[in-house]
């Protein structure tokens, strides 16, 4: 395989405006299990959060106001949506640490098992699993 016919796409990092960084970082930290290795800024304003391959860049004091997560828009709508191996088993995981489940994991029509969860800022996350036929270069999870 040639470098041109590598994928060129890896993974996605969301940039999400959020209202006070310290308490959206530790809120991914401890409710989501996600990590960071420190803030930018002083006044700290700016923090990458991480678990796996996923990340979400968070960033404060910038907007004036207020975040504005999609669901302002559409009540149902996500601001990301995370593909990932075992959703019940990260539901679970998700429950016991105290995050905010929205809905809790459902098949869907599109073939995907998913649940919702709501940050502090109110930006609406949901993690899914395929479990129907391959879509894309994306493989079904094993049962």
């Amino acid at each position: 395989m040639t470098a041109t016919e590598e994928r060129q796409l890896r993974n996605i990092s969301p940039y999400f405006f959020v209202e006070d960084i310290v308490r959206a970082a530790e809120y991914y930290r401890d409710r989501l299990g996600f990590g960071f290795d420190r803030y930018w800024g002083e006044p700290p304003c700016f923090v990458m959060v991480r678990r796996d391959r996923v990340q979400f860049m968070l960033r404060s004091g910038a907007f004036g106001g207020r975040p504005q997560p999609n669901r302002r828009f559409d009540p149902d709508s996500w601001d990301a949506y995370v593909y990932v191996q075992d959703a019940d088993a990260l539901h679970a995981e998700f429950r016991a640490r105290g995050a905010e489940i929205v809905r809790p994991p459902e098949d869907q029509p599109y073939e995907c098992r998913d649940f919702e969860v709501r940050d502090l800022d109110g930006y609406v996350l949901c993690f899914g699993q395929d479990i129907g036929a391959v879509a894309g270069d994306r493989k079904p999870q094993e049962a």
